[in-house]
């Protein structure tokens, strides 16, 4: 899920607010589930600013700004040696989704993006407004990791050399390292942040955002984890690759046994069949 990320298929305008939750499917479809945001030239730009912009603050630890290059890298050697795309790469990527939910599970979907993406997104800019170095370094590497993760699943999303259970394996990494990231937010702005006895308002309701923000996340991507990823999301990856590699194996069988078949001389007729004749 970008966990949030789930599905993409072929991506359009219209996809961009059901960004990063999930990645998956049975069938083709031309909406997009949570393969996250929509648009490769404009979105994927603008992730690609945003990955630039917190990569340069300093406000990411070197630990998560060195995960993306390791997450892309095991990715790239299970493609190749673990989980080779096969078939036409109907399945492997170029549009075909793993996972295809209810209304109810698009709503839980967008709500995911507003609450994963949009509601730290302005955290961090209120942050900056507000002079609250604190509140951003907080946030800041869940956003980086979330801006990678999303930028990585539409990349390969949609692309025919990776089968589905390298794409599952995709959410799954970002969305585990993400969660202890959460915890340390969560950590962060409830026992280290302290206000002054003479705060305003403002600045009591702001702490607070801040907190319910990280304690949001936090649940929202645990569950998404253990409740989705884990249990549904990753096994109908497996499921659907290996089934479409048994059937092609069994077509390859009969193939040949036709081709073999075929190829087979016929036997001359003895004596007996000529005196029939």
């Amino acid at each position: 899920m970008s966990g949030l990320s789930l599905a993409v298929g072929q991506r359009s305008d219209h996809d961009v607010a059901l960004a990063p939750l999930v990645t998956t499917s049975k069938h083709q479809d031309p909406t997009v589930m949570g393969g996250v945001m929509g648009s490769l030239r404009v979105i994927e730009l603008q992730l690609v600013a945003f990955i630039m912009v917190f990569s340069a603050s300093g406000l990411v630890p070197l630990l998560d700004l060195v995960f993306p290059a390791f997450s892309t890298f095991y990715v790239i050697a299970l493609s190749r040696f673990a989980f080779p795309s096969i078939g036409s790469g109907a399945s492997g990527g170029g549009g075909r989704e793993l996972f295809r939910g209810s209304r109810a599970f698009r709503a839980y979907v967008v709500v995911g993006t507003t609450v994963g993406l949009f509601l730290p997104l302005a955290f961090v800019l209120g942050g900056f407004a507000r002079g609250d170095d604190h509140s951003v370094r907080s946030a800041t590497p869940h956003l980086f990791l979330l801006s990678c993760q999303i930028l990585t699943e539409n990349i390969i999303n949609g692309m025919a050399i990776f089968s589905p259970p390298v794409r599952a394996v995709v959410t799954l990494l970002y969305t585990v390292r993400r969660v202890f990231v959460l915890v340390d937010w969560v950590y962060d702005v409830w026992f280290n942040k302290r206000l002054q006895a003479n705060a305003s308002v403002n600045d009591v309701a702001w702490m607070w955002f801040g907190r319910s923000l990280a304690i949001a996340n936090m649940l929202y991507f645990s569950i998404n984890l253990f409740v989705f990823l884990i249990p549904k999301f990753l096994p109908s990856a497996f499921e659907n690759y290996f089934k479409e590699r048994d059937e092609i194996s069994a077509k390859m069988a009969e193939d040949k046994r036709a081709r073999v078949a075929a190829e087979q001389p016929t036997e001359p007729k003895g004596p007996e069949s000529k005196k029939a004749d």
